[in-house]
């Protein structure tokens, strides 16, 4: 069965950290580059992290140097590291396969939400 399970958000305030996961069944996603997305209402969802099997890392520029993504791929589970949260960064937040020329499947999870609130 495929499946994407997202979890560990919540609110937090300016500055602060979170970590999120992804929990992911299915061998698309423990073979192809894994991304985080996030979507803002009434914004499209962007790709803010990727990283492939091997461990290569993309970011986008919004995010480079606060986020950190890395895998488990003994655990098929991918995770991102938020530290100097920014209230721009209040989204909900998806993985799915992507990054590195590769497209997300059609296989989405049900997200967790994030806000960046003093």
């Amino acid at each position: 069965q495929v499946q994407l399970v997202e979890s560990g958000g919540g609110l937090v305030q300016p500055g602060g950290s979170l970590r999120l996961s992804c929990a992911a069944s299915g061998s698309i996603f423990s073979i192809r580059p894994m991304g985080w997305y996030r979507q803002a209402p009434g914004k499209e969802r962007e790709l803010v992290a990727a990283i492939t099997r091997g461990g290569s890392t993309n970011y986008a520029d919004s995010v480079k140097g606060r986020f950190t993504i890395s895998r488990d791929n003994a655990k098929n589970t991918v995770y991102l590291q938020m530290n100097t949260l920014k209230p721009e960064d209040t989204a909900v937040y998806y993985c799915n396969t992507g990054g590195f020329g590769v497209y997300p499947s059609n296989y989405w999870g049900q997200g967790t939400q994030v806000t960046v609130s003093s």
